[in-house]
């Protein structure tokens, strides 16, 4: 994984998964496009989340939440209050303004996570520290808030306040009572939602992984008070079996415990996910115990009861909340860097994505447009086309095969089919894995079955060895 968070955008971009978004304008920092790879890679993960979070477990429903919200919703979760702001540092000289945490760290090795606006002065003071752009004094340390606030009506005199929202979670708690009672939930039990979420970052930074506008994949598990400690000790394990379930190696992840101060205004206890990015390790997904901060905060300033009756209690009860937040475009990052591979014996990168997360699964070429294989292949796409609606599969005659192979592992298409000149003899094809780039003669009438096992898990590519031909493609 020798490549730099910069050479990675380069690479996304060049190759379709992410490009700069409006960068015909000029661009804006930490907004970006999905292209037709990434937003095909960024599917696979939801879906792959969805189905371990949601589709697996009888007791987790989903819903999908509005994106901007009243104002005395975001003051009742305490995002409009300190506690969702960041400390940012101003240039008294040239304006530039940096966020106060991410600068002392960089400058001095100190973290301050969680420091105050005058603990950060008095660093400032002591290391003294100046303006990164012009070494001119900063001003006096300062809060940010970072929720976007909108206008809804005709004037900003006449209309409401409102926000984008911070996080997609208030609206799970918001429609906590109304998602319970349709779905027949009971404690325990949990509502899942992937969505948008805005923060009005200070300074957006290294590619995906900070942005201003980003996806959320979150689930807030309902419980009784007394079993936080169970349950949060249980998602924890849940959560980072997912991601070894993918192909990150258990080595590249970690779990960092928040001290006190590094805490979020509503949480009780808070462990993050972190990956080793080449940047350091950073978070990834958090599991939080929320308590019952956040549905007592919006029962007190809705004066509407969030309980819920609890048949093992035999009464009404406020649920706590064991909370899995996982950012998914940080998720996307860190696929791609663990996939990411120079491979200088081949000459081209490979990207060894897990088949369920591949943007393309299978890619279908001729090796040569003559001679009735051009005809032949395009019989074979149209069957796995039929074969994998929900999966895109790819048809590729431009080139030399070689050159081909080259392009499909560069997007991390795990399996290749070729119809040379001994499938018109045979009825057959050959299949060629991505990482290992062996390849086997697969009869047409067992492609199918066979392509949806490869794609599912069910079978790995080393033990086709022993059941089919291997071989090379062959020309006449």
């Amino acid at each position: 994984m020798a490549i730099t968070i910069e050479e990675m955008a380069a690479f996304c971009k060049r190759k379709g998964f992410v490009f700069p978004s409006s960068e015909l304008y000029g661009g804006l920092a930490g907004f970006f496009d999905y292209g037709p790879f990434g937003v095909e890679l960024k599917k696979n993960i939801v879906r792959e989340w969805w189905r371990f979070m949601v589709l697996k477990r009888e007791n987790i429903v989903g819903m999908d939440g509005a994106i901007i919200s009243p104002e005395a919703v975001w003051k009742a979760s305490g995002h409009l209050s300190s506690g969702f702001a960041d400390v940012l540092l101003s240039c008294s000289k040239c304006k530039t303004v940096v966020r106060a945490d991410v600068f002392i760290q960089e400058a001095t090795g100190k973290d301050v996570a969680g420091a105050s606006p005058e603990e950060i002065d008095r660093i400032v003071r002591e290391e003294n520290l100046a303006c990164p752009a012009c070494n001119s004094a900063f001003k006096k340390a300062s809060l940010l808030n970072l929720m976007f606030p909108v206008t809804i009506g005709v004037s900003d005199d006449s209309g409401v306040r409102a926000y984008l929202r911070g996080e997609t979670t208030q609206m799970i708690y918001l429609d906590f009572k109304l998602v319970a009672h349709a779905a027949r939930l009971k404690l325990p039990c949990g509502i899942a939602q992937v969505g948008k979420a805005f923060r009005n970052e200070i300074s957006p930074r290294n590619f995906l992984f900070r942005c201003r506008e980003f996806e959320q994949m979150e689930m807030q598990f309902f419980i009784r008070g007394a079993e936080e400690a169970q349950w949060f000790s249980f998602w924890k394990k849940e959560r980072l079996s997912w991601w070894s379930s993918l192909g990150v190696k258990k080595e590249r992840l970690r779990f960092h415990p928040h001290k006190k101060e590094e805490l979020a205004h509503y949480a009780k206890a808070a462990e993050d996910i972190e990956y080793a990015f080449p940047f350091g390790w950073k978070e990834i997904e958090g599991v939080h115990n929320r308590g019952d901060w956040d549905l007592s905060n919006h029962a007190k300033q809705s004066k509407k009861s969030l309980a819920v009756f609890d048949e093992e209690a035999k009464q009404n009860v406020t649920p706590h909340v064991i909370e899995t937040s996982a950012g998914l475009d940080r998720a996307f990052l860190a696929f791609l860097f663990e996939a990411f591979d120079n491979d200088q014996e081949r000459g081209n990168i490979v990207l060894h994505l897990h088949p369920r997360l591949a943007p393309v699964k299978f890619a279908v070429f001729p090796l040569v447009k003559k001679g009735g294989l051009r005809e032949k292949a395009r019989e074979v796409f149209s069957l796995l086309q039929g074969a994998f609606d929900d999966a895109p599969v790819v048809f590729d005659d431009g080139g030399s095969i070689g050159r081909r192979y080259a392009r499909q592992d560069e997007i991390g298409t795990p399996f290749c089919i070729t119809v040379d000149f001994d499938s018109l003899e045979k009825n057959d094809v050959t299949v060629r894995d991505r990482d290992s780039t062996r390849q086997v003669r697969v009869p047409l009438a067992e492609l199918e079955g066979l392509a949806r096992r490869l794609v599912r898990g069910d079978v790995v590519f080393s033990s086709l060895i022993e059941q089919f031909e291997e071989c090379e493609v062959k020309s006449k």
